[in-house]
């Protein structure tokens, strides 16, 4: 596996960061959500939460959220989980992705974890995908 690439600026993070929501709701993904986290943690700038219903569409926007960030010159380092479609992990190093399985996103509740970061509308990343 290749070396993570993560973006040259925050700029760059905050396209990706909405190129992998829009490819995640492509795969109809239940809500997905964008959290901006870099005046929280120092480990991203970005995280996308995003939920399916079997692991087979866990697998099919996991891919299709890969697809969409290998178009913008993103490699990923580590993907975890992919198997077995529970809970995905995909690190971009400046975006990091989370795909979950509704069972395991309403126990871990991630969102509410990650309660001081500021969460992106979706109007905002949602209108990126036409520009």
């Amino acid at each position: 596996m290749s070396q993570s690439t993560g973006a040259k600026n925050a700029t760059s993070a905050r396209k990706a960061a909405y190129a992998a929501a829009n490819a995640a709701e492509s795969k109809k993904a239940n809500g997905t959500v964008v959290l901006d986290v870099k005046q929280v943690t120092t480990m991203a700038e970005f995280f996308v939460i995003t939920g399916g219903d079997s692991p087979a569409q866990i697998r099919a926007i996991v891919d299709a959220i890969d697809d969409a960030l290998s178009e913008l010159g993103y490699k990923h380092g580590k993907v975890e989980g992919r198997q077995d479609g529970r809970w995905v992990l995909i690190d971009f190093g400046d975006v990091i992705i989370h795909v979950l399985h509704e069972k395991e996103r309403s126990f871990y509740k991630l969102e509410q974890f990650w309660n001081h970061a500021l969460i992106v509308q979706k109007d905002e990343w949602d209108a990126d995908k036409n520009g």
